[in-house]
């Protein structure tokens, strides 16, 4: 039997992408799609392809009433917490690609799945290297004592940072907490430069023209340092395989989990 999926952002740069892989899937089937300004019509009509007929709706409320066994959230921060919330009192597993929902929001989205018995995997990143960075900066994190972060991404990204390198500060936040050796309070001149504290590691926003999208974990001890970085370019294509495998093994598993490592064998 095919898995149901009803994605919500399905004519955005990474939801068209997705799309695409999910309508030539043979174990999958896009029963339903969300996008404000094509509803009403089939997707293919909007990602030029006639042979997805999958229909378009206004909202993900209204898309959720077509059964589905998977919701795909890749939408935006103002609608991903309600769109999210909704699909799980339908009883869909939901896979989250949408940045910008904080620690808060992921501690609700948690609770509802667990009463639901439905699982939530929550992806800052679906690219494999990022998934890596991630893990590594982990591991590395066991053993030197102090990082910081940069986050990289066009200049026209409203969120810092991104979901990547929230998903990053809030895992190596989970291993120990970064030694710092003047504290933040005892900066002189501008305390802004020392960029903001998300999880316990200072984090650096960059958005400029010629990133897409990118993280970087630098690591420092005396007379040496290890950085472990991950880098974008301009297609959204890297995303889909990670993507495919989310909502292919969301599943199985029950509550809230972050990290496409929590459904790889790492």
């Amino acid at each position: 039997m095919s898995l149901k999926v009803c994605l919500a952002g399905a004519t955005g740069w990474a939801g068209s992408e997705l799309a695409r892989g999910i309508a030539i899937s043979a174990d999958l089937q896009l029963v339903a799609a969300v996008s404000r300004r094509h509803a009403g019509h089939a997707l293919g009509d909007a990602l030029g392809d006639a042979a997805i007929t999958t229909p378009v709706f206004a909202s993900a409320a209204e898309a959720l009433g077509v059964p589905c066994d998977v919701f795909v959230e890749y939408t935006h921060p103002d609608t991903a917490r309600a769109n999210i919330l909704a699909a799980l009192e339908h009883g869909a597993h939901v896979v989250v690609g949408t940045s910008g929902l904080g620690d808060a929001d992921y501690a609700e989205i948690d609770a509802v799945a667990r009463e639901r018995g439905r699982g939530v995997l929550a992806c800052g990143n679906f690219a494999l290297t990022a998934v890596l960075l991630i893990k590594f900066s982990e591991m590395a994190a066991k053993v030197l004592p102090q990082w910081e972060i940069i986050d990289y991404a066009y200049a026209g990204k409203p969120d810092a940072p991104s979901g990547t390198v929230r998903e990053l500060a809030t895992r190596m936040g989970q291993v120990r907490q970064p030694r710092l050796e003047v504290p933040l309070e005892e900066t002189r001149g501008l305390r802004e430069a020392r960029g903001g504290t998300l999880a316990g590691s200072q984090v650096h926003a960059v958005r400029l023209p010629g990133f897409v999208l990118g993280a970087e974990t630098i690591f420092g001890l005396p007379d040496q340092t290890l950085t472990i970085r991950h880098n974008a370019g301009g297609s959204a294509k890297p995303y889909v395989d990670g993507a495919l495998l989310a909502i292919r093994k969301v599943s199985t598993l029950t509550g809230l989990h972050r990290g496409l490592d929590a459904v790889l064998e790492l």
